[in-house]
């Protein structure tokens, strides 16, 4: 197949995508949520309309033509993850894109949405079918992506060491005020905070606040997510992280759907949203090269902390927003 045909087929999966209907969402997202509860329809389409968002045709023409897209078919193994809807889909993407094939160890915790894509794409391409392969077992490939935690890692970087890798470990995203955002301000950084019920790596699990900083206004802007709460997984994570902040005395804040305590650590547990106060932009700025490796993406309001998306932003990444800052297609176009 060549590149133009490869295009025209993920721009025709867009087309479908965004033509399903009502009901044929609704069964695909009861079917996703028989499989995960995490994985509610908000959470469907919310990740369906990011997809749709990539496969915009002149989208896809603007972004490959970066790339030297001639080189020798390669096959690709890849592990995905499972914590957010279609998290595996832009390596997928990429790796078809470029023309390799590709071995797929889905995630149990998303199967259901992942061969439903699968399918669709083999359905508007038939020649696709012959490049991909989904797998129990990675074995006979030229190379490997694979995502998981930090546990997961040190497994992936044993046994695949001897094969081009990219094998990423747990990050997550980190929000910057500087006491001047207004209530709407902060209520976009709720989504960033509650997507997905902040299961994403780019999920805010962090905010930086002046000293002093009241949050009080901040409360009041994000208490129209407290439906998060009505979800029984997400209520255990609230109510068992706040028995444990009790029981040990631990200083914190609680709206009722959210805890909010001061730590020096990036990643928060879930329902939980950790702060830090700084002094100055210079003293932040040192702050945060420390943990460069554990962030996935910055957020700040109207972008003015630098290299940073604006609040509600982050779950909105264009398609060369690669994870962990590695340019996933300038790897697979240099095997």
């Amino acid at each position: 197949m060549t590149l133009e045909e490869r295009i025209n087929a993920f721009s025709q999966l867009g087309d479908k995508l965004k033509s399903l209907s009502e009901d044929e969402f609704e069964n695909l997202a009861l079917n996703a949520q028989n499989g995960n509860s995490w994985f509610t329809p908000t959470s469907v389409r919310l990740a369906l309309n990011g997809i749709i968002k990539f496969l915009d045709k002149s989208v896809l023409q603007n972004w490959v033509s970066n790339y030297q897209l001639n080189q020798e078919s390669k096959t690709i193994g890849i592990v995905m993850a499972g914590n957010i809807p279609l998290v595996g889909f832009h390596d997928l993407l990429c790796i078809l894109i470029c023309g390799h094939s590709i071995k797929v160890k889905m995630s149990s915790q998303d199967s259901v949405l992942m061969t439903f894509i699968l399918e669709s794409l083999i359905k508007i391409e038939p020649r696709l079918e012959k490049n991909i392969i989904v797998v129990d077992r990675l074995k006979d490939i030229d190379a490997i992506i694979a995502t998981g935690s930090d546990n997961s890692a040190r497994y992936f970087e044993y046994y695949f060491s001897k094969y081009p890798h990219i094998i990423r470990k747990n990050r997550t995203s980190i929000g910057i005020l500087n006491g001047e955002e207004k209530e709407d301000d902060l209520s976009s950084l709720g989504k960033d905070i509650f997507q997905y019920y902040g299961l994403g790596c780019r999920n805010v699990s962090k905010i930086y606040v002046p000293n002093g900083y009241n949050f009080n206004t901040f409360f009041e802007s994000i208490q129209s997510y407290q439906s998060v709460g009505d979800h029984h997984k997400y209520n255990n994570n609230y109510e068992y992280n706040k028995s444990i902040y009790l029981v040990n005395g631990d200083k914190h804040l609680d709206n009722g759907f959210l805890l909010l305590r001061e730590s020096k650590n990036i990643a928060s547990p879930l329902a939980v949203l950790f702060y830090e106060e700084y002094n100055d932009d210079n003293t932040l700025k040192e702050r945060l090269e420390k943990d460069q490796e554990k962030i996935q993406c910055v957020v700040s309001n109207n972008q003015w902390y630098e290299n940073s998306f604006d609040f509600g932003e982050a779950q909105s990444p264009g398609i060369d927003d690669y994870a962990d800052h590695v340019d996933t297609m300038k790897f697979l176009t240099s095997l």
